[in-house]
């Protein structure tokens, strides 16, 4: 595929070694505009196709178990590769063993599917690992339009109100950070809880119908324009200390129960959302704590000594 043709579609790439497999994922797909279909009945195959610098793909649904290279040996590549390590995958399989579940995380796979699963299922994933994508790209182009000098920031408190409002500050405080790209991650997914979870008191199974309904975004507006929320903020500071960088962020909400969400669980790998937080704290901090009831949490960046402050 040398062009995209229409820039809204997204290239799925389905990979699997049984045809009717494939054939009832092809079928599942029918009718959807905005998905253009790509097959391999192998590992070898797909990975031909993923290194062809003709080729680009938005997502991957990959089968674990296969002949010769496996879901787990391709996905090792995939993100061994910096060319392909952002595409979102999400393996599928007919094991339901908690430790396979989390071979296939700790390998990369933060989104999967068990066998046999329902086609709403199958959407709701799919949706939520290609918008988590966007986000993504939309947080690094975020980051270059802020100047260099942020990175002699050394202090400062700042307050937000909306999931926009948590976007645009997360790539600003990403500039002053170094490896600003893995950072805004962490940062947006942060302030995104405190204004979703936290302020708006949005429960994980609420937002987990809601992606799945796709209702998640209108439903966080509507929740944000109610009276009892217009005054709430979430407040986050800044300091740059010698060999570190603190972010604290504080929302005015009960609070969670966030010790359940610092490790990708294997219970919770086949829903919409819940592996923001651990991804955050394995990609983008050197380390991550809640404090009290779970409204303020403490995010900490190792910085080089030499950078200014």
């Amino acid at each position: 595929m040398d062009s995209r043709g229409n820039m809204s579609e997204a290239h799925v790439l389905l990979v699997d070694d049984e045809s009717l497999n494939l054939e009832i994922l092809t079928e599942y797909f029918a009718g959807e505009r905005d998905f253009v279909l790509h097959t391999a009945n192998s590992g070898e195959m797909a990975w031909t196709m993923l290194s062809s610098q003709r080729n680009r793909f938005d997502l991957v649904l990959l089968d674990r178990m296969m002949p010769g290279l496996d879901g787990i040996g391709l996905l090792q590549r995939i993100k061994d590769d910096p060319r392909l390590a952002d595409i979102p995958v999400i393996l599928q399989t007919a094991a339901n063993s908690p430790n396979e579940v989390r071979e296939g995380l700790e390998a990369g796979a933060y989104y999967y599917l068990t066998k046999p699963y329902r086609r709403e299922a199958l959407f709701a994933i799919v949706h939520a690992a290609l918008a988590d994508a966007r986000n993504r790209d939309a947080l690094r182009r975020k980051l270059h339009q802020h100047i260099n000098s942020l990175q002699y920031l050394s202090r400062g408190e700042f307050h937000i109100r909306s999931i926009a409002e948590a976007g645009q500050l997360a790539s600003f405080l990403a500039q002053a950070c170094p490896n600003a790209d893995s950072v805004v991650l962490g940062i947006s997914e942060l302030l995104m809880n405190a204004v979703e979870h936290g302020n708006l008191g949005l429960s994980y199974d609420e937002k987990s119908r809601l992606k799945r309904e796709d209702r998640w975004q209108a439903e966080v507006e509507r929740l944000a324009n109610l009276p009892e929320h217009a005054a709430k903020q979430v407040t986050v500071s800044f300091i740059r200390l010698p060999d570190s960088i603190e972010l604290r962020i504080s929302d005015e909400g009960c609070g969670f129960e966030w010790q359940h969400y610092l490790e990708l669980s294997p219970e919770r790998a086949c829903d919409p959302n819940g592996r923001g937080i651990a991804l955050a704290r394995l990609l983008s901090f050197s380390s991550l704590h809640y404090e009290g009831c779970g409204n303020t949490v403490v995010a900490t960046i190792a910085t080089p000594a030499t950078i200014p402050f």
